[in-house]
């Protein structure tokens, strides 16, 4: 392992991606993941490691020039803030539709509209319900730390080339912004040309040494035949769901209360998890790692344990749709968040867990 580095999150997640070997890097900057832009602008990866980066003229152009390079099965991916996101979703769903791996970054600020440069979780829906059109998943990851937000790159890469599907890396603004130690690995190198082609033979190289061309499309216009691509493309998903579920418990042995946080969210809940116990109220908290595949089964065995679930967000509430799918009606599920870019204070969490579960 290299040195230990105080880093932000937005440039961890730069350095990660180089370290990790990959090969190219197309984005435009909007606050707050402009770090990441400038971070490998000015570290030259091409000179390191041969990696390119590219400031594209928008969004629009970023995403499909990652299309265009994932199709070769080279390591793309793209980063940006909210708004940026809507801009990509039709680029996004076509590159689901093409079985294509990339990896995207999601640095998430307040909406709705141009909103805030402050940090939020309103992008939950849109990256977990399927932001553009079509049946189609993201693999989804949350980090909570600047040193997730490097290990979770090189892991966002595997997962994607593993089902040959788009993978996420949903985290915000306050840990793009913060500054943590973090600790990276050697540097992996980028695979060659020959070995891309002998590692993935659906890949698109031309027709070298006389093999058959790959054509890589999303379009089928025989409704028959796109609706057995369709049924693979499920299929797929459900492997995901049974293979990738991730998620952290903290404090739930002997819980009688749970909150189910993820991100930025999460940290703020483990102090106020100090705050309660202090009080006498047992309270744990289950931490997604993946939104999706979302841990499901994970909150539902939690239920023949405590009296009450608080989802705790930076929105209106969207996630909390998914922790009551999961319990059912078993136990009470509340939701408590602020919007518009505010954090909430474990004060102000542990306020809403007794008024809106305890004594509610």
């Amino acid at each position: 392992m290299s040195e230990i580095r105080l880093m932000k999150g937005n440039e961890a997640i730069g350095e990660a991606a180089i370290l990790c070997g990959a090969d190219a890097y197309y984005a435009y900057p909007i606050t707050p993941q402009s770090e990441i832009v400038e971070y490998l602008t000015l570290q030259q990866p091409e000179k390191r490691t041969g990696m390119v980066v590219l400031q594209a003229e928008s969004e629009v152009a970023s995403i499909n020039m990652v299309y265009g390079a994932a199709a070769g099965g080279k390591r793309s991916f793209t980063t940006s803030s909210s708004p940026g996101m809507s801009l990509m979703q039709e680029g996004l769903s076509y590159i689901a539709g093409a079985e294509l791996p990339c990896v995207v970054v999601n640095v998430v600020r307040g909406g709705p509209g141009l909103g805030t440069i402050q940090p939020s979780q309103a992008d939950y829906f849109q990256t977990v319900k399927g932001g553009g059109h079509g049946d189609y998943k993201l693999i989804t990851l949350a980090p909570a730390s600047v040193q997730e937000m490097a290990d979770f790159v090189p892991l966002a890469f595997e997962l994607a080339f593993k089902y040959r599907n788009p993978a996420m890396i949903l985290t915000d603004g306050v840990i793009g912004q913060m500054m943590e130690k973090v600790q990276f690995p050697e540097q992996t190198p980028r695979l060659t040309d020959e070995e891309i082609t002998e590692k993935y033979p659906w890949a698109t190289f031309g027709r070298k040494g006389g093999r058959e061309r790959n054509i890589i499309t999303s379009l089928n216009l025989k409704s028959e035949l796109q609706e057995q691509f369709n049924i693979k493309l499920q299929a797929k998903y459900r492997e995901v769901e049974k293979n990738e579920v991730r998620y952290e418990k903290i404090q739930c042995d002997d819980a009688e209360y749970l909150f189910v946080a993820y991100g930025s969210s999460a940290r703020t809940c483990q102090k106020t998890i100090e705050l309660a116990r202090a009080e006498g109220i047992k309270v744990g908290l289950l931490r997604p790692i993946t939104l999706y595949p979302y841990p499901y089964k994970a909150i539902d065995d939690m239920t023949s344990q405590v009296k009450g679930i608080l989802s705790v967000e930076m929105s209106a509430g969207q996630m909390v749709e998914d922790v009551r799918l999961a319990v059912n009606g078993k136990v009470k599920v509340e939701h408590y968040g602020r919007m518009g870019g505010m954090v909430s204070s474990p004060g102000e969490i542990l306020e809403a867990l007794k008024t809106k579960i305890i004594e509610g």
